[in-house]
């Protein structure tokens, strides 16, 4: 073998061609969702409902319905549009407005399993105008109990149904007349997809054996009444920066005058009065009207026209006893914040830190948000004050006895009965 010379430079291995990374074939947009029967006329005379209802009640099957409500823009939560389909009837618009009464819709659809999606939200203004359902079926509700990370009606249908959906008519004011066709063709397709989104949904309950528990939050929903809040005022938007009673009675009287307003002139109050306004004013407590019209925020029209409402309002503050004016915290029934707990019960707060552990891994196991498998306001109470025996199968059915009188349903309380017996007596054991 002859040596290789030091100075000779052994020739290097060749490189590997470098490889422009592949990008992979994008998935072709889902189909937009279009209306099959093309859009229908609006219903907005008793004639043209008593058609309508006619429709709907020789047609067979589950009804598909939705309801257009004016939030952002209007007070009052009135619906301005209601949307019907059902098999064999096709899609119907009805402007409930103008008509004398909705009785002869109740009574088409009296016994029927309404679809209804976010049923919470509709509800209220269905019943106010006199429908009822008898029975329900929730999609969005449906798409939590099945673990889906998104449950908005657009990204249920392109998930589930392979169609994408109109969403820019969503913030529409819809107590504008007339409704323009774009709006209403928007309508319209949120009850044409409901009808097969449903049925994909209850197929698919049935298969995770969660068709049960879908059967009693329906029938739960059905006595949905929406929370009435206290304080509600509370809420205004940067109220929490506020220092001094004082200064949170001049919020609660600036917001109370505001709500009074646009209660009557049926506007939503943050178009009379944004809530940044109420915050600098209940600061700094302008005095007379050209001080408040100085104010940050006190600009438009409404600042303006009401500008002695508000004045008026601030000078009842100002003349209150200290004993008049709101409190820091709000007044509630129920117990303390958790975060106050290991300072005032020790034993309460090792219970409840348990039971959180214990349902957060309840609701992984069963692919479901934890609120959905147990009111989180639920789990507080009990685990602030929780039954006095501590006898294993007494406790168990003290537990599910006091989880059922706060409203929780038995297949709720089947599943974390076990889990918060444990907590209850692992915190007690030290």
């Amino acid at each position: 073998m002859t040596d290789t010379p030091e100075t000779e430079q052994v020739p290097a291995e060749p490189a590997e061609p470098v490889k422009e990374p592949v990008a992979e074939p994008e998935a072709p947009p889902a189909p937009l969702l279009e209306l099959r029967d093309g859009l229908p006329e609006i219903v907005d005379t008793d004639a043209g409902l008593l058609e309508a209802c006619a429709a709907l009640a020789a047609a067979t099957g589950p009804v598909a319905i939705d309801a257009e409500r004016a939030s952002g823009y209007r007070y009052s939560n009135r619906a301005y549009l209601i949307q019907l389909r059902r098999e064999g009837a096709g899609t119907w618009l009805i402007d409930p407005i103008p008509l004398t009464t909705l009785a002869p819709l109740q009574d088409a659809l009296v016994g029927s399993e309404w679809i209804l999606h976010a049923a919470t939200q509709d509800l209220p203004c269905l019943r106010e105008i006199g429908l009822t359902p008898t029975s329900l079926f929730d999609t969005e509700l449906a798409g939590r109990l099945l673990g889906y990370p998104r449950v908005g009606l657009a990204t249920l249908v392109e998930t589930v149904l392979g169609q994408r959906m109109r969403k820019e008519h969503s913030a529409a004011d819809w107590s504008t007349r007339p409704l323009p066709e774009a709006w209403l063709d928007y309508a319209a397709l949120d009850v044409e997809v409901l009808l097969e989104l449903r049925e994909h949904m209850a197929t698919e309950l049935e298969k995770a054996g969660k068709a049960e528990w879908a059967r009693q939050e329906f029938e739960h929903l059905l006595g949905f009444e929406p929370a009435v809040r206290v304080d509600a005022w509370r809420r205004t938007s940067g109220v929490h920066r506020l220092r001094g009673r004082r200064s949170l009675g001049a919020a609660k009287a600036l917001w109370e005058a505001r709500d009074a307003i646009a209660a009557e002139r049926d506007v939503t109050p943050g178009r009379i009065l944004p809530d940044s306004a109420i915050v600098v004013a209940a600061t700094t407590m302008p005095s007379d009207r050209r001080a408040l019209l100085a104010t940050q925020g006190f600009h438009g029209r409404g600042a303006s026209r009401y500008s002695a409402a508000w004045v008026e309002a601030l000078q009842r503050v100002r003349e209150m006893s200290e004993d008049e004016l709101p409190s820091r915290a709000p007044r509630g029934d129920g117990p303390p914040h958790p975060r106050t707990w290991a300072e005032r019960d020790p034993v309460a707060d090792r219970r409840f830190k348990a039971a959180r552990e214990s349902m957060l891994n309840l609701a992984e196991v069963h692919h479901l948000p934890v609120e959905n498998l147990l009111t989180p306001d639920y789990l507080r109470r009990l685990m602030w004050a929780p039954p006095e025996t501590r006898e294993p199968a007494e406790l168990a059915d003290a537990v599910r006895a006091q989880l059922a009188s706060y409203g929780a349903r038995q297949w709720q309380a089947e599943l974390v009965t076990g889990a918060l017996v444990g907590a209850i007596l692992a915190a007690d054991a030290g």
